[in-house]
């Protein structure tokens, strides 16, 4: 499958072959069918990839921060080469994604396959998204309008933190895509709306959803019309939708403000704040998270724990119901803000426009559908990168895990013993490309069971995390195969015991009597208590 890939180091934009990702517990495999450029975030990646070494450092001060830090722990030497490694890693852009369940995960029962469902997944043939980052789409709404759920969903969770009233007096400042669809979620709330930006046709396309403007570029002046609009007493509230480093919006916010108003972050600027500009009005100020309540909460987002409606109304994914229903009833129009189409296998073209200082709003990617493209070409899991190496007397090398240590320790260290690298396997299938071509592996996998069944590879490394272990170490020994797991070997006394059993089960030999797992294994001469000499390390 096809996916787009952004490498941070050169800023270069590519349409990658990846390995199609395995739907997990809790998860959806979806085939996407249309997905939505988010100009604001990804225009910042572009250029920020584009940028030099200092630049860069410049536009993340926060993360120098940490760089020092670590050159303080680790060393100099070391700390570049984490840097390198870090920014030599694609990137897989995108978050708005629309399309049509493949296969439902073990443990979700409100979707069904062939549903068309909205997600956050990436700019992707198919994508693999948790059940609480998905809802289903409304018949009487459109691939390209769902696509912009995610975008929707953002502006939303900033207005609900807003808690905006009917009749209210609000401000948003950036007629970006959020911007925009915050100005028609604010107006289907009763508020009269102020938009201000300096393009004029984002400050058209908000007087036509009915708000009233102010033209920066023009030299129109926010504060009064603030004040006309609010009567003389201020406004209620101000979401700030714009993408800039300057403080500027901020302050201009608290001047709106009557007492006691409310600001909401949205977009990114800078806070340099004003302690009198709060102070004196009693401002409230509240920096808006994504697409609502469970972003970001592994336990919401990869173990599929809801929260219970009756103490947490709007979640991310009721955010996502909402936004859709708002569309299904006409009262969310994004018809008009889209600017741009594109086919998937242009990607590189949309991006040179994200990047560029020509005008656009919303770009949408289009994708190839059954009749182009048959659903079992797209399921491919894994993906030859090499030729195969001549086979000898030497270890056949399969990986499981291409993260950090295994990228940047294991497999450099296993390639300089000449070993065979026959595969890697990842979940989602980026990392593990990256470290395929970067190492010469053969080939890159999405599916642990092909190395498992693979004849030629003698030696599985184990570099996952810690609590799949265990599991993927009984696996390989039954399999046949010699074992090297990063630390930790398990993480309980019953995951070892397992081990134990299974590792004594493949040598044919009777295993160990059991023993009080808080005394030594051993007796002081080194055998085995019981008599039993002890087996080989694992």
């Amino acid at each position: 499958m096809k996916q787009i890939l952004q490498n941070l180091r050169t800023g270069v934009t590519e349409l990658a072959e990846v390995p199609c990702p395995r739907a997990g517990s809790g998860q959806l495999l979806i085939r996407t069918t249309r997905s939505l450029i988010s100009a604001g975030t990804e225009r910042m990646l572009v250029e920020f990839g584009k940028a030099n070494l200092i630049e860069k450092a410049r536009r993340q001060p926060d993360k120098v921060r940490m760089v020092l830090d670590k050159v303080r722990t680790d060393g100099l030497l070391q700390t570049i080469e984490a840097v390198r490694r870090k920014l030599d890693q694609p990137l897989p852009l995108g978050y708005c994604n629309v399309g049509v369940v493949l296969e439902v995960g073990e443990g979700l029962t409100q979707f069904q396959v062939g549903d068309r469902v909205a997600s956050n997944g990436k700019h992707a043939e198919v994508v693999c998204v948790p059940g609480n980052l998905c809802a289903k789409i409304p018949d009487g709404v459109g691939d390209e309008a769902a696509a912009f759920t995610v975008i929707g969903a953002i502006a939303l969770q900033g207005i609900r933190l807003a808690q905006p009233a009917l009749g209210e007096t609000c401000v948003v400042t950036g007629l970006g895509l959020i911007g925009l669809v915050a100005v028609q979620l604010l107006i289907a709330h009763g508020c009269r709306v102020l938009g201000v930006d300096r393009d004029p046709a984002r400050l058209e396309l908000a007087r036509r959803c009915g708000a009233e403007t102010v033209d920066l570029s023009r030299g129109e002046d926010p504060l009064a019309a603030a004040q006309a609009l609010s009567r003389g007493r201020g406004v209620d509230a101000v979401v700030v939708a714009a993408s800039t480093t300057s403080s500027e919006p901020m302050h201009q916010a608290a001047l709106m403000c009557r007492k006691r108003g409310r600001i909401v972050l949205v977009g990114v600027t800078g806070l340099e704040l004003s302690r009198a500009d709060f102070y004196e009005k009693e401002l409230t100020f509240q920096v808006s998270c994504s697409y609502g309540p469970g972003r970001y909460d592994p336990a919401y987002e990869e173990k599929g724990q809801d929260y219970p409606v009756g103490f947490v109304r709007w979640t991310a994914q009721r955010n996502f119901e909402a936004v859709l229903d708002m569309m299904a009833a006409g009262r969310l129009d994004v018809t008009p803000l889209i600017s741009h189409r594109f086919t998937v296998e242009q990607a590189e073209q949309a991006y040179v426009l994200v990047g560029g200082a020509g005008p656009s709003l919303g770009i949408l990617l289009e994708y190839p559908g059954q009749e182009e493209t048959p659903a079992n070409e797209l399921r491919r899991s894994s993906l030859v990168l090499a030729p195969p190496a001549a086979v000898g007397g030497q270890a056949t090398v399969a990986f499981i895990g291409a993260g950090n240590y295994a990228s940047g320790v294991l497999i450099p260290a296993f390639k300089a013993t000449g070993a065979r690298l026959k595969s890697v396997v990842s979940s989602g299938g980026v990392s593990g490309l990256h470290a395929g071509r970067k190492f010469g592996i053969e080939t890159a996998t999405t599916d642990a069971d092909s190395v498992f069944a693979d004849p030629q590879v003698n030696v599985v490394v184990i570099a996952t995390r810690h609590d799949s272990h265990a599991r993927l170490i009984c696996r390989a020994l039954q399999a046949g195969k010699h074992v090297f797991v990063e630390k930790p070997l398990a993480l309980t006394m019953d995951e070892l015991a397992e081990i134990e059993r299974v590792y004594w089960e493949v040598r044919d030999t009777p295993p160990a009597p059991p023993r009080n797992p808080s005394a030594p294994p051993f007796n002081k001469g080194g055998e085995r208590k019981g008599g039993q000499a002890p087996g080989p390390p694992l």
